[in-house]
């Protein structure tokens, strides 16, 4: 499939982190026939929109009532990326994440089926759990993994429904790791600690970053695949116009970092030496935290992805200083 000034997309979450990146790099590519559905609330989010071009704005909670009871209200759509859900890891209202992370994704993807139009939904790499089983996207029996939080539950809830129906290779489905980058302000305390430490040496001049709870791991060692977000957008097209690509993908780096080497390239950025501190993981965290995560990326390069991608430093470097630095948004770059 070919991206072109007539393709017509539906993207849920669309003035969110990854769901206004996808609309700012679609825009780089001659795109505007966009609609994007998602709830604004009473935070800056709605600020992520003005920079970028759409055909129309829906309410995230009148879609599904849309989808159910006047889908040709909606018309059609050639593309449907699902990136609308509550993201919060520490969310504990279940109910609430059942409804708006499970329920939606499933009469979305039923809906993009029967109109025949291709659905891209994000999935989660919390479905991995604590990375035990590993995290290989290959994975056939999908009952063996254990999501440490609900959050991660909603989102492996219907990765198995969609096997169970036998509709996984005819979508595709997106287990991003740890993005970050512009546009996520708005995310409150689930924000990148790039934001946060960013905000903090600006603040205070220092860092502060968990102790380890365990002895194979020193404090500040805990790993993580970090993704920048231009990255993310990027593998996030590529496997929505490759008609053969089907089922769960990994979105990562492929290298795992620690928290010491991003906290060092944030410091690098800013022309700084780092200083950390190590403060205690709070209680409620101990037992859902992760610390080791690392996308093993093979399938999405089986599926013909060849770019390159940014290093951490060059990464941290263009968000730093061509975003934070002057709280600019994607889009505000060309503006």
């Amino acid at each position: 499939m070919n991206l072109t000034p007539d393709t017509r997309i539906l993207v849920t979450g669309g003035a969110g982190f990854i769901g206004s990146a996808l609309v700012w790099e679609l825009n780089r590519r001659g795109c505007e026939n966009i609609i994007i559905s998602d709830k604004l609330g009473s935070d800056e989010k709605w600020r992520n929109l003005v920079p970028l071009k759409f055909h129309d704005y829906l309410d995230g909670g009148d879609l599904l009532q849309w989808v159910q009871n006047s889908p040709s209200k909606l018309g059609s759509f050639d593309i449907i990326f699902h990136l609308g859900a509550c993201s919060a890891t520490t969310e504990r209202n279940a109910d609430y994440l059942m409804r708006n992370n499970y329920e939606l994704t499933k009469e979305l993807a039923l809906w993009a089926l029967e109109k025949r139009s291709r659905f891209v939904y994000a999935s989660s790499a919390a479905t991995y759990g604590d990375g035990n089983l590993g995290m290989d996207d290959t994975l056939q029996d999908l009952h063996r993994l254990r999501p440490l939080n609900m959050y991660g539950y909603s989102k492996h809830l219907f990765d198995l429904y969609a096997k169970r129906l036998g509709i996984d290779q005819n979508i595709v489905g997106l287990k991003y790791f740890n993005v970050y980058g512009p546009n996520e302000d708005h995310k409150a305390d689930m924000r990148s600690v790039v934001h946060k430490a960013y905000g903090q040496i600006l603040e205070t001049g220092k860092v502060n970053l968990f102790k380890s709870d365990r002895p194979d791991y020193k404090d500040g060692e805990q790993m993580r695949d970090f993704l920048y977000v231009k990255d993310a957008i990027k593998m996030t097209l590529h496997l929505a116009c490759t008609e053969t690509a089907g089922g769960l993908y990994n979105l990562g780096s492929g290298q795992a970092h620690t928290w010491i080497q991003l906290v060092n390239a944030i410091y690098s950025a800013l022309g700084k030496e780092p200083v950390i501190d190590f403060v205690a993981m709070p209680e409620h965290l101990k037992s859902k935290y992760q610390y080791y995560t690392c996308a093993d990326i093979k399938r999405l390069k089986q599926s013909g992805y060849t770019e390159a991608l940014h290093t951490l430093v060059e990464a941290v470097h263009d968000y730093v200083c061509g975003y934070l630095v002057g709280d600019k948004r994607l889009g505000d770059e060309v503006s």
